[in-house]
C-alpha cells in the first residue's frame, strides 16, 4: 500500500501527532509497553508508527511488521468468511442454526440454576451473528452468579480439540436466555466457524487463507506463527490495576502454537499485523475488493456493518470491555456499527464499523471519511485504556482541521 504524507489525503499532520501523542502517553505513564498504529485514508497509508519498546527489559524497539495476538479481531474477519459464503447461497439469516449444525437441534434454556426449558424459537442465524442467539462464552465473568459460564467450563468447550467436538460439548449445555431476547458476549462466532468448515468443505483455517488472506496478500495472518517468524511475536504484558506492568512468559489465555492449533478459534484465534489488518479494513472501505480483487459482494460488506439491534435493546445499556452499547452505538455482524455518533457521543462518520481484541488491538473503518485505523498493542488488564475512543475522538480533529 503506497505512503503518502498526511496533507494528500486530507489529514493534518498535527492532527495525526496528537493521535501519537495520546497513545505515548500511555506509554510514558508505564501503561502501556508499546504500539503499533496505522491510519490509512483513500486507499493510501497516511502514517504507520511504532511507539513504545516491545521488551522493557532488553530495550527491544517494536517493529511495523511485529506480529499481535489480535483475539477478537478474528470477529470481523470470521464475518466476512460468513458473508463469501451467504454470496454464495449457502445460508440465510432466517435459517435455524441447527440446520447448518443438526447437532444443536435440541438446545434448552437454563431456567434458575439447573432447570430447563424449550426455547420459544430455535436460535436462528441471523441472532448467531449478533450475540443474541442465546450462547455464553465460558469465561470467569459475573461468578459466583452467573451460572451458565459455569456450566461451560464444566463442558470443557473452550478446550475441545477441534470444533465438531467443541459443537458436540456446546449441545450438552443450556442456553443462557431465550433467543433473540438479550446481546450477551459469547462463542457465536466460534459456532460461525464451525458453520464454515461444514459449509465450504474446508478446515476453517484453510478456509480463511484461500478465501481471505492469500487473496488480501495478508502473508503474515493466521492461527499460528511458524518458528520462522517467532522472533516477531511480540511481547504480551499484564498490568494489575495497582502495580507495574509484567511481562507474561507465556499466554495466558491459549497456549501460542506454532502449528496449526486443532481448535481454530473463530472468535478470538488469530495472529497478525498492523500492516495486515490494514488490508482487511481497506477491502471493507472499498466494498469487498482491493487490489483488483473480490473478495466479498458489496451487498456482503454493507450486510456486515448494518446495525442489527433495536432501539429498545440499545436502551438498556449493555457493555462488553470498553463497548458500551446505547442507542447510536449498535451491532451489525460481528462489530460495531455507529448508525448516529452524535447521540453516541463519538465523532466518527456515520456507519464506522469497528471492535478490538482482549490484548488490547482495536481497528475502525469510517465509510463516510473513508478512513480506517488499526492500532496494535499487547496488554492484558482490567484498566486498560480506552484507546479505540481516545483516538477516534483526536482523528476527528486531525480531519476536521485538514
Amino acid at each position: 500500500m503506497e505512503r503518502v504524507a498526511p496533507e494528500q489525503v486530507g489529514l493534518t499532520a498535527g492532527g495525526l501527532d496528537a493521535v501519537d501523542a495520546a497513545v505515548q502517553a500511555r506509554i510514558d505513564q508505564g501503561v502501556v509497553a508499546g504500539a503499533v498504529t496505522l491510519t490509512l485514508r483513500h486507499g493510501r497509508i497516511a502514517r504507520i508508527r511504532t511507539l513504545g519498546l516491545d521488551d522493557i527489559e532488553a530495550g527491544t524497539p517494536l517493529a511495523e511488521d511485529m506480529i499481535f495476538r489480535i483475539f477478537s479481531m478474528t470477529k470481523p474477519i470470521t464475518a466476512t468468511a460468513m458473508m463469501i459464503l451467504h454470496d454464495e447461497g449457502l445460508w440465510r439469516p432466517e435459517d435455524p442454526i441447527a440446520r447448518h449444525l443438526p447437532e444443536l437441534a435440541d438446545l434448552q434454556v437454563l431456567v434458575g440454576e439447573d432447570g430447563r426449558a424449550a426455547p420459544d424459537h430455535p436460535p436462528t442465524m441471523a441472532e448467531l451473528m449478533t450475540h443474541r442467539a442465546g450462547f455464553a462464552y465460558g469465561l470467569p465473568l459475573g461468578e459466583p452468579k452467573d451460572r451458565i459460564e459455569a456450566l461451560y467450563r464444566q463442558a470443557a468447550i473452550l478446550s475441545a480439540p477441534g470444533l465438531d467436538e467443541m459443537v458436540a460439548r456446546l449441545a450438552t449445555v443450556p442456553l443462557a436466555h431465550q433467543p433473540g431476547t438479550l446481546w450477551r458476549y459469547s462463542l457465536s462466532m466460534d459456532v460461525q466457524g464451525a458453520i464454515i468448515a461444514r459449509l465450504s468443505g474446508q478446515g476453517l483455517a484453510d478456509f480463511m487463507r484461500t478465501r481471505i488472506f492469500e487473496r488480501l496478500g495478508m502473508a503474515d495472518t493466521a492461527f499460528f506463527v511458524p518458528p520462522e517468524k517467532r522472533h516477531r511475536l511480540a511481547s504480551l504484558y499484564f498490568k494489575p490495576l495497582d502495580g507495574p506492568l509484567e511481562k507474561l512468559a507465556a499466554n495466558p489465555m491459549r497456549p501460542d502454537p506454532d502449528s496449526e492449533p486443532g481448535l481454530a478459534m473463530a472468535g478470538a484465534g488469530l495472529y497478525a499485523t498492523a500492516l495486515d489488518y490494514a488490508r482487511y479494513a481497506q477491502m471493507l472501505l472499498n466494498g469487498g475488493t482491493l487490489d483488483g480483487r473480490r473478495i466479498v459482494s458489496a451487498a456482503g460488506v454493507r450486510a456486515q456493518m448494518t446495525n442489527r439491534l433495536p432501539d429498545a435493546l440499545l436502551e438498556t445499556r449493555f457493555v462488553a470491555g470498553h463497548q458500551r452499547f446505547r442507542p447510536g452505538f449498535g451491532y451489525g455482524y460481528n462489530g460495531v456499527v455507529f448508525t448516529d455518533p452524535e447521540r453516541a457521543g463519538v465523532p466518527v462518520g456515520r456507519g464506522t464499523y469497528h471492535w478490538d481484541g482482549a490484548a488490547g488491538t482495536w481497528f475502525w473503518v469510517d465509510p463516510e471519511n473513508d478512513l480506517a485505523f488499526v492500532g496494535m498493542i499487547q496488554l492484558l488488564s482490567y484498566g486498560a485504556p480506552p484507546l479505540q475512543e481516545i483516538t477516534q475522538t483526536l482523528m476527528a480533529e486531525a480531519i476536521g482541521a485538514s
